[in-house]
């Protein structure tokens, strides 16, 4: 059996590698608008020159031009795990954003599911993890996307919000120190990489690491985070999460930290349910006034 399984692994990754990795020729629409808030299939830009990224699109009514809210989702190790991905749609959360007339790109990043192609943010093995070149990729595959939707005629160039979630957010931090043409506002949901080691609740690797890549992201960060993350969520604690936001704080950074109440089971992957949106509604309310307030006074 054991002499069956390499070749089949092989072959695996493989077709993974190549999976529906389409050439950057043909972006945009890829098919009708559907349902109230326009829901749409994208293809986007993403930093890698061979491979488009597989997206979601979701608008108000009309021909705006809108602010953009770009959904940046979580990704795992686990290189199967992350080949089967169903395409990101954080639909509680688009809906949310559409209802207060924001566009919302769902992106799904290099390495994932349907979009395929060279997985370009892995942070390396646990003990010697590089969590500041995976936050730097997963950042780089934001701003492609972001660069590509702010040409759009509907979308604004400026006012753009960036909702990262778990690694997305770790991305979104980088991002926060890096020139983000047109981003006013970051919002993260227990931002982080390496948690859950094999598995294990409340285990993360190298969170000493991880802390000193955080203050390394808020030097020179120049745009406001607010950080989320719920009471009982076991991927990235709110004690640790609450050392991050301050490492990133120590860095530069200007970040507001908000627990939110425990939900359901676990709570890391709040984000993505109708229910987690809710419990966190007020906090993103507050974050987007803010950020009305930021680009009223850029006018």
């Amino acid at each position: 059996m054991p002499s069956c399984r390499v070749p089949f692994v092989l072959v695996v990754l493989a077709a993974l590698f190549n999976q529906n990795a389409t050439a950057q020729t043909g972006l945009g629409a890829q098919g009708a608008e559907t349902g109230p808030d326009r829901k749409q299939q994208w293809l986007v830009a993403s930093p890698d020159p061979d491979i488009a990224a597989h997206a979601l699109l979701f608008r108000p009514p009309g021909d705006g031009p809108f602010p953009l809210a770009l959904i940046a989702h979580a990704t795992t190790q686990n290189v199967l795990r992350r080949a089967q991905m169903p395409q990101p749609e954080y639909r509680a959360l688009a809906e949310w954003l559409v209802a207060r007339g924001f566009a919302v790109l769902v992106p799904e990043r290099p390495g994932h599911g349907a979009t395929g192609g060279r997985y370009l943010e892995d942070q390396g093995g646990c003990d010697e993890a590089d969590y500041i070149g995976a936050g730097h990729a997963t950042a780089a595959s934001i701003a492609a996307a972001l660069r590509y939707m702010r040409a759009q005629s509907f979308v604004r160039p400026d006012g753009a919000v960036i909702v990262g979630h778990s690694a997305g957010g770790w991305g979104a931090l980088a991002l926060a120190g890096e020139k983000a043409q047109g981003v006013t506002a970051i919002i993260a949901f227990a931002p982080g990489r390496g948690g859950h080691v094999n598995d294990f609740p409340n285990q993360v690797c190298a969170p000493h690491t991880l802390m000193s890549s955080a203050a390394e992201f808020g030097k020179g960060a120049r745009v406001p985070v607010t950080w989320l993350v719920a009471a009982n969520d076991t991927y990235f604690s709110p004690q640790l999460s609450r050392q991050l936001a301050d490492a990133f704080r120590g860095g530069g950074g200007k970040v507001e930290f908000h627990l939110l109440p425990a939900y359901g089971g676990e709570g890391h992957w709040l984000a993505e349910t109708e229910a987690g949106v809710k419990s966190a509604a007020a906090e993103l309310e507050r974050a987007l006034k803010q950020t009305r307030a930021v680009a009223a006074r850029k006018r």
